[in-house]
This record gives C-alpha cells, structure tokens and sequence, in this order.
C-alpha cells in the first residue's frame, strides 16, 4: 500500500462545558486505502467527524489534509477534502444532474467535463436527468458522493454511508468504495456501526470509546491477535493436561478446547499429544469477527 499520509490527526482534544469529549487522539490515512472509524454511541465519532471537516474547532491538536494544517491553511486544506456528515443534502425536486449543477456553482473552477466525470465514476449516467425524489436511498448516496467528488479531493470522509441501505445497496456501496480507494487513489474514511462491513470493506481500523482511540491497526493484524486455535480430541482431561504444560487453555462445555496460537507451536503441540496416545480428533484454526475484537477491546460495549 502507497504510505503518502493524506490526513493525519494528532493530540486532537475536544473540551465542551468543562468536560473532555475526546481526549488527545492520533491516527493517519495513507492514500489509497479505506480507513474504518468504529465506536458505540457516545464514544466521540461524530465530534471527531466534525473536526475533520472543519465544523467545529479542536480544543488542542492538529489536523492536516494533504500537509496542509486545517487550522492555519483552511481554505488549501478543505480543498483536498470531500465529505458528507449524515445524510447528503439534496432537491429531491430537481434532477441528479441539477443538484450537481447547483453544487458545482459553489464552488471554483468546476466544469461541465468534470460533472460528466463524477456522474460516470458513481455510475448515475442512465438516471442522473431524473428527479431525485425517484431515486432508491442507495441512489442517492451515490449522488451525494458524487457532489463530494466534484472538486477532486484526495480525502473523502463519509459518516455511515450503508445507514438504510438493504443488503444488495450495502454489497454495492462496499464495492464502490473499494473502487474510489484502489482505482481513483482516494483514502476514504468510513465512520460506521456494520461491524461486518467495515471487515470487508477497510483496510485499516481505529476503534474509539469514551472519547479516546483505543486501538488503530489492520483489520488483518488485529484480528490475527484474537485467532483461536479449535480442538476435539480423546480422552479429553488427558489433552487438557497435556495442552496445559504447553499454553493457556479453555474447555468449553461443548468439550471442545481452545489455545491461542502463536507461529507454528500448533504443530509440536500436536506432536506431544499424538506421542502420548492423545487421538486429536479436530485442530482448526478460527479468525474472529471484528465484533469480537471490538468486544475485547472496549470491555464489552457494543457498538451504536
């Protein structure tokens, strides 16, 4: 993965009435990749996501887009910058291509090519002379996406892009945004509470609650943390106290033990239960969810 830092947040700090909503957090966005924001109710996302797009200040800390400090160069910084916190404001009694026209005259420079572009890039080109009030949510999502994309930004933050949408709409925005990252360069930021799709979706995760980032790493890394290591063997108590010598061991009441693994242990493990006449009935390896992960790391909250 391309390592150019296109947004990079650091020591951010909110203060509201006295007390600290978010508290001193770091991460970075590499261009390229999708980055995932996870965190129940309350932890501090939607603050944050304000921050990012330049809607309320941050009590200490920085925040740059594309090298540009959001504080000191806004005007450059929001220029590399799409977003679209909540919903996407659209007319729904106007046209997709009317919305987009109005956008456009917001802001500098913004062609009629580059409305072209995006309406093709989001894949509205049969429907955009349509009025909005016919389009399906997922529709519209795309279209708001596309008024995001206008001013060609490197960075586009979308808060719960898959909220409402039925399962083909989320497999379909999942995949569009897979698109924007690996085909047009873009480090996308995802705000969302579909645990399940930010494990497809991301590449990176930070896992925020109470206001402070818990964890940031690959969805891949972190998961390989919790893997599991699934036996069934017989006699039982013999492979438990045999496993015990060896590592840290749970029985379930289904008689199934379970290790953690680390490299390739597994196999003299193995090893020393065959030679001492252990029959090893099953040894599998399990990833777990994201949710379980997410679970272990906040101390058992749940998400939104």
């Amino acid at each position: 993965m391309n390592q150019e830092i296109t947004l990079a947040v650091k020591g951010l700090r909110k203060v509201i009435d006295h007390k600290e909503i978010i508290q001193n957090i770091d991460f970075e966005l590499h261009r390229g990749e999708v980055f995932g924001f996870l965190g129940p109710n309350g932890a501090g996302k939607t603050t944050t996501i304000r921050m990012l797009v330049g809607l309320i200040q941050p009590t200490t800390g920085s925040i740059e887009i594309c090298g540009y400090d959001l504080k000191k160069n806004f005007t450059e910084a929001m220029a590399h910058l799409g977003c679209i916190v909540e919903n996407p404001e659209l007319y729904p009694y106007l046209t997709g291509w009317e919305n987009l026209q109005l956008f456009a005259n917001m802001l500098p420079k913004i062609s009629q090519k580059r409305i072209d572009e995006v309406v093709q890039l989001v894949r509205l080109q049969h429907r955009i002379h349509d009025k909005v009030q016919t389009y399906s949510l997922g529709m519209r999502q795309r279209l708001g996406i596309a008024q995001a994309l206008l001013g060609k930004p490197k960075v586009l933050i979308l808060d719960e892009p898959t909220n409402g949408l039925d399962p083909s709409g989320i497999r379909e925005m999942r995949q569009f945004i897979r698109f924007l990252a690996e085909e047009e360069g873009l480090s996308v930021f995802v705000s969302s509470h579909l645990l399940s799709e930010i494990q497809l979706m991301c590449d990176r995760v930070a896992i925020i609650s109470k206001g402070q980032v818990l964890q940031v790493g690959e969805v891949k890394s972190l998961l390989g943390q919790q893997e599991r290591l699934i036996w069934r063997v017989e006699p039982l108590e013999k492979g438990v106290e045999i496993l015990q010598r060896l590592t840290e061991v749970t029985v379930e009441e289904d008689r199934i033990i379970t290790t953690y693994p680390g490299g390739e242990e597994a196999a003299h493990w193995n090893q020393k239960l065959v030679e001492s006449a252990v029959m090893v009935q099953e040894m599998n390896r399990q990833m777990p969810m994201l949710e379980d992960l997410f679970l272990h790391i906040t101390g058992g909250e749940t998400v939104d």
